[in-house]
């Protein structure tokens, strides 16, 4: 059996970003957080700056007006404004998602949603339903807590949807406001890189089951695999309290990630009777300039097959699980594109430990 054996797979056809209006240069950012950590001193506040100069972020969007962020909040405020600027972040990209795929918002069959930077019940995806104008009786497949793995997972869901019901249209809501977990109380190292990573921002995907004789331009969702890691949860996550969603990030994971990423990638391939050589395409989520060394060294990799990843890490900082489909979003729209029938790998990490790979074929 050969790759092309492979059955035809449900195909993208358009993603879309949009973001909060508070754009403002990375150095401006570090700034005025370093100012906000109360009980920082001098020496870590340079460190902060220091360690936000490094990343290779030159913007990043925020929710809130840049000078708010000097004023400290309570988890319920935060949460009021992500559930405002979710609603309306979440619709500006799904609008554009759905026009870009000349689809009418009461055709389509799933909406399966992704966060992890706050919480309402019900799920955001409720009020988009509504506001976008979706059938009351749409498919919802709202998750939480999958973190920067969730762009990848929420789209393996849209894979398994539309394999189910081919002749249908399935999208995907990506919704990440990660400004408004800042904990201006905690100086730790891993609370200084988070501070200095994480932006704020959404993405949203359409994709065609593959009876749907709707042509699309984005590649097909040939297969999808994840994996958990036992006894790796102290890696990355976050942890609820009183002051709201704290990440938390571990200095090893650049390294778990260059153990442990080859053999997931060969296995999952070679069930599909690919290999990493076969792949012209390599779509992986911004994690941090360390996470995407250890994936170019773990996989043998030059630094501009990640050109694109790269590139979203620079314009909006790890926007955690919309992430990886902004880096899908330019390497479709960018000429001239994967070749006709080339393969590729989209791939995304997240707490648990958790790989996140899908097959795509173009």
């Amino acid at each position: 059996m050969t790759s092309d054996a492979i059955p035809p797979g449900p195909q993208v056809a358009s993603v879309a970003v949009a973001a909060p209006p508070h754009r403002h240069r990375q150095q401006d950012i570090a700034a005025v957080f370093s100012e906000a950590f109360l009980s920082a001193g001098t020496a870590v506040r340079r460190q902060f700056t220091g360690i936000a100069a490094h990343t290779g972020i030159e913007y990043r969007n925020l929710s809130l007006p840049l000078a708010e962020y000097r004023r400290r909040r309570s988890f319920t405020e935060y949460n009021e404004v992500w559930a405002a600027t979710a609603a309306r972040v979440g619709q500006e990209a799904l609008t554009r998602a759905l026009a870009a795929a000349r689809v009418q918002p009461e055709d389509v069959g799933a909406i399966v949603s992704t966060t992890a930077t706050g919480a309402s019940i019900p799920s955001f995806d409720a009020g988009l339903v509504q506001t976008v104008g979706l059938p009351r009786d749409v498919t919802r497949i709202p998750m939480l807590g999958l973190g920067c793995a969730g762009g990848a997972a929420g789209l393996a869901r849209v894979h398994d949807y539309l394999r189910a019901f081919p002749d249908r249209v399935a999208v995907l809501v990506s919704v990440e406001l990660c400004s408004l977990d800042f904990q201006c109380t905690d100086t730790s190292p891993p609370n200084l890189v988070a501070t200095s990573l994480f932006g704020d921002a959404g993405a949203a995907v359409v994709a065609f089951g593959a009876h749907r004789a709707q042509a699309a331009p984005g590649p097909a969702l040939l297969a999808t695999h994840s994996f958990l890691h036992p006894g790796t949860e102290h890696l990355m996550g976050m942890r609820v309290g009183s002051n709201g969603f704290a990440v938390f990030l571990s200095p090893d994971t650049p390294d778990v990630i260059e153990k442990h990423l080859p053999d997931e990638v060969h296995a999952f391939l070679a069930d599909h009777h690919v290999t990493t050589r076969s792949i012209a395409t390599w779509v992986v989520h911004p994690g941090g300039p360390k996470i995407i060394d250890a994936v170019c060294r773990s996989l043998g990799l030059s630094p501009a097959a990640l050109t694109h990843t790269r590139a979203s890490l620079a314009e909006h900082g790890n926007i955690s699980s919309a992430s990886v489909l902004d880096v899908l979003r330019r390497t479709m729209s960018t000429p001239p594109g994967p070749a006709p029938g080339s393969h590729g790998v989209l791939m995304a990490f997240g707490p648990g430990f958790t790989v996140e790979l899908l097959l795509l074929r173009w």
